[in-house]
């Protein structure tokens, strides 16, 4: 009788090691680390754009700005001058600063947009009436298009807008902003007179 009990307890013991093996296999399964989901790179918050013109060769800077401190509150945006002149004949060189003015102090979104110069592009768009052209003069590491940095050339007196628009993953090389798709972090207009 001893016997048939001690062979029946050897059959318990490896029924439960058998039953922890299975269970222990199924937790460790169930916890696939491919299930994890991708980190999100959330968007940056863009409050401000300063667009500074300097005259080649020195002068007095002009400059452009649009600031939206309540975002998609009920406010517009303020743009101001609300027209800037420049002088026929004059390049000037200019340069793009991105603020996120709910952060104190202001956060530089500037520098994010640079050190991810292949998932960013600006694009300056020209009103048909305004006798101007601009020129990229910053570039990502493969040698496209980024656009915190440029040209702009003043031709003969004119009036009409200058349009800058700055893409979120844009398709690079592009040929503008019609076939560069991507999303748009922000875009500014501005009244531009030549004289």
């Amino acid at each position: 009788m001893k016997k048939v009990n001690l062979l029946n307890l050897r059959k318990m013991k490896n029924i439960k090691f058998i039953a922890m093996a299975i269970f222990a296999t199924v937790i460790l399964t169930s916890c696939d680390d491919d299930d994890t989901p991708d980190p999100v790179n959330e968007e940056e918050v863009i409050t401000t754009m300063t667009v500074t013109l300097t005259p080649n060769g020195g002068g007095t800077p002009v400059v452009l700005q649009t600031q939206d401190l309540d975002g998609d509150g009920p406010n517009p945006p303020i743009v101001t001058p609300t027209v800037a002149t420049l002088t026929s004949g004059v390049t000037y060189n200019g340069v793009i600063v991105l603020l996120n003015e709910t952060e104190s102090p202001a956060e530089n979104i500037t520098t994010e947009v640079e050190e991810e110069a292949d998932e960013h592009q600006f694009f300056y768009t020209i009103g048909s009436s305004l006798n101007a052209t601009t020129t990229y003069t910053s570039f990502d590491g493969n040698g496209n298009n980024l656009g915190t940095e440029f040209t702009l050339t003043a031709s003969a007196a004119s009036s009409g807008n200058l349009t800058f628009t700055l893409r979120h993953e844009p398709t690079k090389p592009n040929t503008g902003l019609s076939d560069a798709g991507g999303e748009t972090d922000i875009e500014a207009t501005f009244n531009i007179t030549i004289q």
